[in-house]
């Protein structure tokens, strides 16, 4: 697969691309991003769903500036398809032939059965585990997969979209003609009872960013944002009844948002109310990056390796530079851990996040040495993403800044409270990550030492004489929960 990739989809509302780049074979990050509201749909709903040539220009001009772009970025490969109001139009074999002749570029018109395949397997691989039914409102169509043990098992297109409604019912004050063509719509839906749902697309995101920020939610990120449906519900309540584009505002309404989002909020609602669901998680990855999946992993039936993570991977790539050191740490923090937990009462499920904290610990030396935690803790923050819940993503960032073991600042831990553990399991946590370094300060390239527990306390002896740094900064940590003994030759 080519090493930078351009992935172009042409939606009924905005034509968007993405520019993602490899870092090892499963292991990529995006590098650039951008987005045109083409609105390619505008008027085709009201003209039996033929594109306009207005529109169509608007569109031209859109991609033919995307492909100087991706250019620019030396990109190798490009994919780009098309979705719901370019699959309708009658004329969609002219669009398609004068993109091809004016951008040089090639159109693949994808289904909606496809099209919610690609927004499905990238949630299901980019976000962490869970059996959900994804939901991906559109201008043009509202798609639906089914997730179960990340894996799409059903997937789903109904002929609901945001500027459709727009056109067809709202532009005409018509609320009551809307919500009846959307139940109508829905006895179409195949999906059962959904406890969860995952958002995924424009509509969701926005509102998913109004909760967000209301909430003060420690970390700002949508993407793996999850939330109660009630919250959902009573903030839609009040957009549906704003009366004017200031009352929008109010809310949190973006302006680029203001006129599509009452349809968009109408067709969640109902979706919401049909299925029962319960819970809400946001995605912020979609088609663009389920094409870019099906493509990587082409070969491994569109999922992922077990115990395989994009983000962490690709963080290890490009940050970690000492890779012998990194797996004693990761290989002596699981030892640790194992030997200590139960001492320690901590909850077995916290291994996962210690192991990732004992990798990415020395990531942010990359960018600058001293301080390297503090910049080990952004990275951490802002780029471990993909399949990690923001709970985890908290946890494994303290424990990356706090990593030295001689404290910690109760005002970081204050600010990210709602989403971590104990302090006491955060301080353990800490004390074992401080340790599995402190023991490897002599640089060895093996462990040479062995580890038990007795009456309590950890035994780490040698078969030469203990380590002299090893000792010196074992004895630097303030730990009043880890009690260590030397013996050596």
């Amino acid at each position: 697969m080519a090493q930078r990739t351009a992935v172009i989809d042409i939606g009924s509302n905005s034509v968007r691309m993405i520019i993602i780049e490899k870092t090892s074979r499963f292991a990529f990050h995006l590098l650039h991003e951008v987005k045109s509201k083409v609105r390619i749909s505008e008027d085709a709903y009201q003209n039996g769903g033929e594109l306009q040539a207005v529109a169509m220009e608007r569109a031209r001009l859109a991609l033919k500036d995307f492909i100087q772009i991706a250019r620019s970025y030396d990109v190798r490969k490009t994919l780009c398809v098309a979705t719901s109001a370019v699959r309708d139009a009658s004329n969609k074999k002219a669009f398609v032939s004068l993109i091809k002749k004016e951008c040089g570029l090639n159109i693949k018109v994808i289904s909606g059965e496809r099209e919610a395949y690609l927004g499905g397997i990238a949630c299901a691989n980019l976000l962490s585990p869970q059996n959900a039914m994804t939901i991906d409102i559109g201008g043009g169509s509202t798609e639906c997969a089914c997730i179960e043990n990340a894996k799409v098992v059903d997937s789903d297109s109904l002929d609901l979209g945001t500027v459709r409604l727009k056109e067809l019912f709202f532009d005409k004050n018509d609320l009551k003609g809307a919500k009846e063509y959307v139940d109508e719509t829905l006895n179409r839906l195949k999906a059962d009872k959904q406890k969860h749902i995952i958002g995924v697309g424009g509509t969701f995101r926005a509102l998913a960013q109004i909760i967000l920020t209301t909430k003060n939610h420690p970390i700002d990120k949508v993407h793996g944002f999850t939330f109660e449906a009630r919250e959902l519900i009573a903030l839609g309540k009040k957009i549906l009844a704003a009366e004017d584009k200031s009352a929008l505002k109010a809310l949190g309404v973006k302006k680029d948002r203001y006129d599509v989002i009452k349809p968009g909020v109408l067709i969640l609602l109902r979706i919401i109310k049909k299925v029962e669901a319960k819970e809400l998680t946001c995605s912020g990855v979609g088609v663009r990056e389920g094409l870019y999946l099906s493509d990587l992993l082409r070969n491994n039936q569109d999922r992922f390796p077990d115990n395989f993570n994009p983000s962490l991977k690709y963080l290890v790539d490009q940050h970690s530079h000492n890779a012998a050191q990194r797996n004693l740490r990761v290989k002596l923090s699981r030892q640790l851990f194992a030997l200590l937990h139960e001492t320690l009462e901590l909850d077995s499920a916290l291994e996962k996040e210690l192991l990732i904290a004992a990798r990415l610990a020395k990531i942010g030396a990359s960018h600058h040495f001293y301080s390297y935690e503090s910049h080990s803790h952004y990275l951490t923050l802002s780029a471990l993403e993909y399949g990690y819940t923001h709970e985890e993503i908290a946890l494994i960032s303290m424990l990356v800044l706090f990593q030295l073991g001689k404290g910690i600042k109760k005002s970081y831990l204050a600010q990210y409270e709602t989403l971590l553990p104990s302090t006491k399991s955060i301080k353990k946590l800490i004390n074992i990550l401080a340790l599995s370094d402190a023991l490897l300060a002599d640089h060895p390239r093996k462990i040479d030492f062995e580890l038990s527990v007795k009456d309590g306390a950890l035994i780490v002896a040698y078969n030469r004489v203990v380590a002299y740094l090893a000792k010196e900064s074992v004895e630097a940590i303030r730990s009043n929960e880890i009690v260590v003994t030397f013996k050596g030759n």
